[in-house]
């Protein structure tokens, strides 16, 4: 499977070369501060699998797990495009809306959904976790 996208400016441009190990949503506080919406859309694929045209910058804190993530966006037009978090390695995960065609993956799974916000709640019949799911 290949699905491409870029930012907002189109400095940045990415090729997944894969079959995404999971596209799910986050509710957590750092993903709706990081895409500043009430949610995140994430797309899992092996690391070696993004092919990237562009140059990132990069900020890294522990996210709600208590665990590090990296986050990569946009260094001209601040657009979030991936994160790299340490509970699953070897994977990146692309956030959705910065695909050329984000209706090619729907979310099977919902995480952090007790920082859910109350009026964002989603009917896609993805599996939906407090917290996150036990890595694999």
């Amino acid at each position: 499977m290949e699905a491409k996208g870029g930012c907002l400016c189109g400095a940045v441009r990415f090729t997944l070369q894969a079959e995404p190990a999971f596209a799910g949503v986050c509710h957590c506080r750092d993903c709706q501060k990081f895409t500043g919406s009430a949610f995140s859309f994430l797309v899992a694929v092996p690391l070696d699998a993004l092919e990237i045209d562009g140059a990132f910058k990069t900020f890294a804190k522990p996210g709600d797990s208590g665990h590090p993530i990296t986050r990569r966006f946009c260094p001209e037009c601040g657009s979030s495009v991936a994160e790299e978090a340490r509970t699953r390695p070897g994977l990146v995960l692309v956030n959705g809306g910065t695909l050329d065609d984000p209706t090619q993956f729907e979310p099977s799974l919902e995480i952090y959904c007790d920082r859910e916000l109350p009026w964002a709640r989603l009917s896609c019949g993805a599996q939906r976790f407090d917290a996150a799911p036990p890595s694999e």
